[in-house]
C-alpha cells in the first residue's frame, strides 16, 4: 500500500471521523427519541446526512490523489474503528440522551480540530480540491459543535440536580 504524507493521512482521519459521526448520530438519535426530544432528533438526522456527504466528498478528494485512494480509505476505516470503540465505551447500556450529547460534544470538538488542521496543512500544500473540501466542511463542523453543545445544555437544564445518579 502507498505511503501517505501527513496531509493525506489527515484527510483519511477526517473521512474516518465522518464515517464514525454517522454511527454516533444514529445511536444518540435513538437515545433522544427514547426521551421524546424530537427537536434534537431532527438536528441529529441533519448531522448524519451532512456526515455522509462529508464522507462522500472526502472520498472524491482521495480519489483525485494519484495512487493513494486505497491507503487514505484504509486510514479512514482505522479511525472509524477507533472512534466506534470509544463510543461503545462511553455510551454503555445505561447511557441516556445527555450522555449521548456529551459524547457528541467531545467528538464534534475533535472533528472541528481535524478539519482545521487539514486546512492549515493544506495552506502549504496548495491542493485546490482539499481547499474546497475544507471551505465546505469546516463551517458545517463548527455548526455541529454548536448544535450538540446547545443540545447538551438543554438536556442538562431538564435534569434534576438533586436526583441520585443512575
Amino acid at each position: 500500500m502507498a505511503e501517505l504524507t501527513n496531509l493525506e493521512s489527515k484527510l483519511g482521519e477526517v473521512v474516518g471521523l465522518a464515517m464514525a459521526a454517522q454511527e454516533a448520530t444514529k445511536k444518540v438519535g435513538a437515545l433522544a427519541r427514547a426521551e421524546k426530544a424530537p427537536d434534537l432528533v431532527e438536528k441529529l438526522k441533519q448531522m448524519q446526512a451532512e456526515a455522509k456527504e462529508a464522507e462522500q466528498r472526502g472520498k472524491e478528494v482521495a480519489a483525485g490523489i494519484d495512487g493513494k485512494k486505497t491507503a487514505i480509505l484504509s486510514e479512514a476505516r482505522e479511525v472509524k474503528q477507533k472512534a466506534s470503540e470509544m463510543m461503545a465505551d462511553y455510551l454503555d447500556e445505561s447511557a441516556d440522551a445527555l450522555d449521548g450529547f456529551e459524547f457528541l460534544t467531545m467528538a464534534e470538538a475533535g472533528e472541528v480540530g481535524h478539519w482545521e488542521i487539514l486546512g492549515t496543512m493544506n495552506k502549504r500544500a496548495g491542493n485546490t480540491a482539499l481547499r474546497s473540501y475544507v471551505a465546505w466542511g469546516l463551517p458545517i463542523q463548527k455548526r455541529h459543535l454548536k448544535d450538540v453543545r446547545e443540545g447538551s445544555l438543554k438536556l442538562a437544564a431538564e435534569e434534576d440536580p438533586n436526583e441520585p445518579a443512575a
